[in-house]
């Protein structure tokens, strides 16, 4: 084992560790706590139900479960989708952000920013993460305005793949029709 994947294991059992206690805080169990912060950064095509399976590597009946009782607990609220006939969008409630304040991933995010060159470490984390996926066989999740598929015409933005407009807002967030750039 080397040096750096010393480190990687580490963060990674830290990260376990404060996402376990930040859940247990509000009397959630982690992946409640995953899926809040996923949704909380998934654009229109991917807070969905079955994005959540994807991305997490879990079954429909688990995510069914989850969303079961985020829902009870006033955390997220299901929207119809007025395109897609019975496609359900999955939107935070304010309490379900209030959730997300001062959670594990603040937390990270605060000890990142401290870091010089941290757009070179996210870049590395980045083609770390693609590789792993890769070798795994998992379906890649990405951030929309870095993907193929992104494009930008006289001034307005739109997803090459779909051609519907994509909101400002929409391309710094998480995409599961993400391909990597050539």
């Amino acid at each position: 084992m080397t040096i750096a994947t010393l480190y990687l294991e580490r963060l990674g059992a830290l990260l376990q560790q404060s996402l376990r206690e930040d859940a247990a805080r509000h009397g959630l169990l982690p992946i409640h706590l995953q899926v809040l912060q996923y949704l909380a950064q998934a654009n229109r095509y991917s807070d969905l139900p079955i994005a959540i399976a994807d991305y997490f590597g879990i079954t429909r009946g688990t995510v069914s479960q989850t969303l079961a009782v985020l829902e009870r607990k006033a955390l997220l609220v299901k929207q119809a989708d007025a395109h897609h006939g019975k496609r359900i969008h999955l939107k935070l409630t304010p309490a379900g952000m209030a959730v997300l304040q001062d959670s594990w991933a603040e937390r990270v995010q605060g000890a990142l920013d401290m870091q010089a060159g941290g757009a070179a470490l996210a870049n590395t984390l980045r083609d770390i993460l693609v590789a792993l996926q890769r070798l795994n066989g998992q379906h890649a999740f990405g951030i929309c305005r870095q993907c193929a598929h992104f494009r930008t015409d006289d001034g307005t933005t739109h997803c090459g793949l779909t051609n519907e407009p994509l909101a400002i807002e929409q391309t710094g967030k998480i995409c599961r029709e993400w391909t990597a750039p050539a």
